[in-house]
């Protein structure tokens, strides 16, 4: 079985986890806060929350499942070396866990909030639709013969889809209304710190092992840490850069609002 070759390494890598952990998971508080302080969601994008919630679901299933089971990382030994450290650690799991919670809190401020005339796009209910179908087909082809690391591959997969797209709404929403008022930069700029420490974590773990079997055994780990950075660069471009905010004496509780915006927050 594997183990750590340096004991500074293994205390780092656990420190760099737990940091990105806590940065990844309070990076979900600034956009409940906005919405709870504006008691609006107007200007967050509802086709993300939803995108969101498919892939922290996707990416919880197969945390756990490697997390905990030994008969899936038995199968993961076999298909990579028995000397190879399993790629995910207690604070992958916590995240997990965490995400889908605050996720699916996000989607209830939706309905009880202002959102004006916003709604959940036939696109994304497609996408979703098909996704979780395919998942299910999945979940029936693995059964007869235990390809459990398989099914829970499937899901980092989806997991490492969902994170390429589900951006997308939001960053062309912010286009097209030439603002970022109503979606939180605190959650990007926490989001970029988790991103990068994500991926230092998983540098310190390949530098103690002398392999990057890592990187590519846990291929939806490496992409996502990739995909958050980019992403979270083009919103802080974004929001600080080609859509800087402007605060007014019309604001709502201290939170600038567009002027097409002023009705609903009046109203609410």
């Amino acid at each position: 079985m594997s183990s750590w070759n340096s004991v500074g390494m293994e205390v780092l890598y656990q420190v760099l986890g737990w940091v990105a952990f806590f940065a990844w998971s309070f990076s979900f508080y600034p956009q409940v806060f906005l919405n709870f302080k504006r008691k609006s969601v107007v200007g967050l994008n509802f086709d993300f929350l939803v995108l969101n919630l498919t892939k922290h679901s996707s990416y919880l299933v197969y945390n756990a499942a490697l997390f905990f089971s030994p008969f899936i990382q038995r199968q993961y030994h076999e298909t990579y070396g028995d000397k190879e450290m399993i790629p995910v650690a207690a604070n992958d799991v916590a995240f997990s866990v965490h995400a889908v919670a605050l996720t699916a809190f996000t989607l209830f401020q939706v309905f009880i909030y202002e959102r004006g005339n916003q709604k959940i796009s036939k696109v994304c209910i497609s996408i979703t639709a098909i996704v979780w179908t395919a998942a299910i087909v999945c979940l029936i082809v693995a059964w007869p013969k235990s390809n459990w690391l398989w099914l829970i591959d499937v899901f980092n997969s989806i997991q490492v889809g969902m994170t390429a797209i589900k951006y997308i709404p939001q960053a062309v929403m912010n286009f097209r209304r030439k603002s970022t008022i109503g979606w939180s930069i605190g959650n990007i700029l926490l989001d970029l710190t988790g991103g990068v420490l994500n991926f230092g974590q998983m540098g310190v773990q390949s530098i103690d092992q002398h392999t990057l079997v890592n990187f590519y055994g846990n291929i939806g780990k490496t992409l996502l840490s990739l995909e958050v950075v980019f992403f979270d660069i083009l919103f802080i471009i974004q929001h600080y850069v080609l859509y800087p905010v402007k605060r007014d004496e019309n604001a709502a509780n201290g939170y600038p609002i567009l002027p097409t915006e002023a009705k609903h927050v009046a109203a609410a």
